[in-house]
Formats: C-alpha cells, sequence, structure tokens
C-alpha cells in the first residue's frame, strides 16, 4: 500500500488539517528525515500551498485548527504548531497554542524549522545580494563550485531548484544540482 494510500485510509480521505475532500496529496513535514507514514500528512491544495508560502495565508481558513490538533497522529500535532505560532497575532490562535501540548520529541520536531522563534532569534539566510532566502526558493549559482567528495563540477549559471535552509548556519543551503543533493555556501547562489 502506497503511503497516500495510508494517508487516506487514516484520514478517511479528507485533509487531516481542514477536513477537505478535493485536491489531496501527501506533505512531508519538514525537515524530513524519514518522511513516510509517520513523517507525512494528507493535505489539501489551500493548506498546503498557505503551509509552503508564508504570503498567502489566510488566517480564517486556520481556524481549523481548533479541531486538527487533538490529532493522535505526530505529523498533524507538529504542523498545528507551526501554523499557529505563524497566526500569533490572531487572539485565537493564541488561546489554542497555550492549549496545545507536545511532548519534548515532537515539540523539538516542531521547532526544527524556526517557527515559533522572535524575529531577532531567527536564522536568515541571504543570497550574494542580500536578498532573504526562504524554503523551496530556486537560486543560480554565481561561480563554479567543486562538489566534495564527488568528481561533478556545479557550472556557474545552473539553476538550483526548491532549496531547502540549514536551520542552524545561515551560511548554508541544500538543494539538487543533477541528481546529486548538495550542500551550497550562499555567498554563492543568487535568488531566482
Amino acid at each position: 500500500m502506497s503511503v497516500i494510500e495510508q494517508l487516506s485510509d487514516r484520514s478517511g480521505g479528507q485533509c487531516e488539517l481542514c477536513s477537505a475532500t478535493d485536491n489531496l496529496k501527501v506533505y512531508e513535514v519538514p525537515p524530513v528525515s524519514t518522511g513516510g507514514l509517520d513523517g507525512s500528512l494528507l493535505g489539501c491544495e489551500p493548506c498546503i500551498e498557505q503551509i509552503e508560502k508564508r504570503n498567502t495565508m489566510d488566517a480564517n481558513h486556520w481556524r481549523c485548527l481548533n479541531d486538527c490538533m487533538w490529532s493522535e497522529h505526530d505529523s498533524v500535532k507538529v504542523v498545528a504548531w507551526r501554523m499557529l505560532n505563524r497566526l500569533k497575532s490572531e487572539g485565537w490562535s493564541r488561546d489554542l497554542l497555550e492549549m496545545l501540548y507536545l511532548d519534548d520529541e515532537t515539540l523539538d520536531w516542531a521547532k526544527a524549522t524556526g517557527e515559533g522563534l522572535a524575529e531577532n532569534e531567527k536564522i536568515t539566510h541571504r543570497d550574494v545580494n542580500g536578498v532573504i532566502l526562504e524554503n523551496d526558493d530556486s537560486v543560480v549559482l554565481v561561480k563554479d563550485l567543486k562538489v566534495k567528495g564527488s568528481s561533478i563540477v556545479a557550472k556557474q549559471g545552473t539553476a538550483v531548484r526548491r532549496i531547502s535552509l540549514d536551520r542552524e548556519n545561515a551560511e548554508y543551503i541544500e538543494g539538487k544540482v543533477g541528481e546529486q543533493q548538495i550542500v551550497i555556501i550562499t555567498k554563492y547562489v543568487k535568488k531566482i
């Protein structure tokens, strides 16, 4: 049975966040180490888009967190915690966040992406021009880079799509060059 079939079975064929039944897909909760059933949830297109792109947030859509935050599945609770933290300016969100309980391991997972930190505590990744980088951005290399541990040289001008940020070091991002997943220093990339 595939992961999407298992998640669909687990959720009754609906979004595990807002209970929508259309346009459902697997969302691997970052930072993904194992993915699979325990590291994923079944989400609808509007929920996943708002999770991945902060500028598309619709606070009223997330009133569904009142129900899903009580899920028995850690992946759903982690996303609920992250979204409630993003919506702290809403009074109802702060109230729900105070009620939500996560064990230490699950809370560490929830905090792994930097949600819940004050702006001055967050690690900010910037490209060669000082532009802020975010997860899933696309960048282009501004210099030829030798990939350590292989014979590959990533050429200047190579596009790296859907980067992921290192939450512990502002100088490092990860992305695929060809089929190879590599770590790239931010001063050698420019946001597209």
